[in-house]
């Protein structure tokens, strides 16, 4: 049957209360450092070797809270650290949260947390009202271990001339002793979006973020700039990097795979770091530290009239799986990973619930909840942080697939998003078995394929069946283990505007 959000929610407490570990993840040869957890605070160290976890345990506690704009009510479970301090935290779009409440936002922090994520980066912007909304973040996450920190979104926030400094320093300074604000090496971590070009009065962006920082406290500056990388890594006010489009395919664009590329281009892409090592190479000459990002879907469909942002990202064949797996083998090369988003939903990035506060987005945002895909994103998260893939002790399946086919052509003035062609209209699987199983897959009467999979994670995929469904069924022994088949879908090749999007369930 298919998981509501609170069945969902329990599904990860389950998940955790029975984790074991398997064997260790292979290594690279050690380039960075490792963050070490101490206290409140992390401590960067540079190491010889990555250490390895092969043992976890986790505890759980029930966490009442309501959200005023979902029936996502979380079960918190919050594993421990793991011996080499990596970090998973999310982006969070405080300009989508304007009727939020302390209580809304504590549900928030519990569901992360109850998919094995440490902290938020809140996206702040120029809205009057967003300073108190953070204030009310740091309030929920009080008595938690649950961390926050700020990103400033310098596509909206002004950066030339001084008097633009005075709401950051605000920000920094008004949560500098928060217990729950997260420091690296004892300083107050902080990101933005942008601000490549942010001068703020003085000669250069390096000397304009010094400024910001003068007089705060001690800052540990990890910005995503639009510069390349050399040129972000050789800024003397840098501490590292993060690379904000990493997480996503942005290597298979039309002109890079052409029309309905061959899968083994689309999976090549999810599994290459050539793009991360670009940064990390740099950063790691100039001894600084490198933040690597995971993202899911990517679809942003306004017309010129708005925001004038109108394409998508191919993330077929279980990118944002393969994307973590690739992310995993190379964790001796980052300390902290930062999924994109929480609650984008204007890009169509979000893995939180949906909430209240959308952007115009609701023509391709509603009645597509992605919160099914939590539990797959606790087992990866707990991988990347202790090293070791997590033993499955429950089989679960995770189903995608967008709601038309790749080339309808609705009276949709706002037009193809580009890259439209490069996404094929298949029904895309990725499955937890705690053995050797049988997996079912359908999208229609007399329309299904079988698959033989070990244990662990696999990931399938069939074509999709215009009037058709979602169905994945994982068999064993005779018998059927977990049958999972979304209602409210329908695949079509009529829709009234474009959305590529895609429809989440899971079982």
């Amino acid at each position: 049957m298919m998981l509501g959000p609170v069945t969902a929610a329990l599904s990860l407490l389950a998940f955790f209360s029975t984790i074991t570990m398997a064997a260790p993840i292979p290594q690279a040869p050690p380039i960075t450092s490792s963050i070490v957890l101490s206290g409140t605070s992390l401590t960067v160290a540079p190491i010889a070797n990555a250490t390895v976890s092969t043992t976890a345990s986790a505890t759980a506690s029930a966490v009442s809270a309501v959200n005023s704009t979902s029936a996502f009510n979380a079960t918190t479970v919050t594993p421990p650290a793991s011996s080499s301090g990596k970090l998973v935290v999310a982006h969070y779009m405080m300009g989508n949260a304007y009727s939020a409440t302390v209580a809304s936002l504590k549900n928030d922090i519990a569901l992360a947390q109850s998919a094995s994520i440490d902290g938020f980066a809140l996206n702040v912007g120029s809205d009057s009202w967003q300073p108190g909304r953070v204030t009310d973040f740091y309030t929920a996450a009080s008595g938690t271990s649950f961390k926050l920190f700020m990103s400033f979104d310098m596509t909206v926030l002004p950066g030339d001339g001084a008097g633009d400094a005075d709401l950051l320093k605000n920000y920094i300074t008004s949560v500098y002793d928060h217990p729950n604000q997260l420091k690296v090496n004892g300083k107050s971590l902080v990101s933005t979006f942008s601000g490549e070009n942010s001068f703020f009065g003085q000669g250069s962006a390096n000397a304009g973020w010094q400024f910001v920082f003068n007089g705060v406290g001690a800052v540990e500056f990890m910005p995503s700039f639009f510069s390349t990388p050399a040129a972000s890594a050789a800024m003397s006010v840098v501490d590292g990097v993060m690379n904000w489009n990493g997480g996503w395919l942005t290597a298979a664009t039309t002109a890079d795979v052409g029309a309905q590329p061959e899968e083994s281009k689309i999976i090549a892409i999810a599994n290459s770091f050539d793009a991360d090592m670009a940064y990390i190479n740099p950063l790691v000459a100039a001894g600084k530290t490198y933040l690597a990002t995971v993202a899911g879907t990517f679809f942003t469909h306004y017309g010129a009239d708005s925001y004038n942002k109108n394409w998508l990202y191919n993330e077929d064949y279980s990118a944002y799986a393969r994307r973590w797996d690739t992310v995993i083998a190379n964790r001796d090369k980052t300390d902290i990973v930062e999924i994109i988003t929480w609650n984008d939903y204007g890009e169509s990035s979000y893995i939180g619930p949906i909430g209240a506060d959308q952007p115009n987005s609701q023509a391709w945002v509603d009645g597509f909840d992605h919160t099914s895909i939590l539990p797959l994103t606790a087992y990866y998260a707990q991988a990347f942080k202790t090293g070791t893939y997590p033993s499955i002790t429950k089989d679960q399946v995770f189903i995608a697939a967008r709601p038309h086919t790749y080339n309808a052509s609705p009276n949709d003035p706002v037009g193809q998003p580009t890259n439209w062609d490069t996404v094929v209209d298949d029904m895309f699987v990725d499955v937890l078995c705690t053995a050797p199983s049988t997996v079912v897959l359908a999208t229609g009467d007399g329309k299904s394929q079988t698959f033989q999979v070990p244990a662990g994670a696999s990931h399938l995929s069939m074509p999709l069946t215009v009037g058709g469904y979602l169905e994945a069924t994982i068999q064993r022994d005779g018998a059927t283990v977990v049958n999972c088949k979304p209602t409210g879908y329908t695949f079509t090749d009529s829709p009234p505007a474009y959305n590529f999007n895609f429809f989440m369930g899971g079982c």
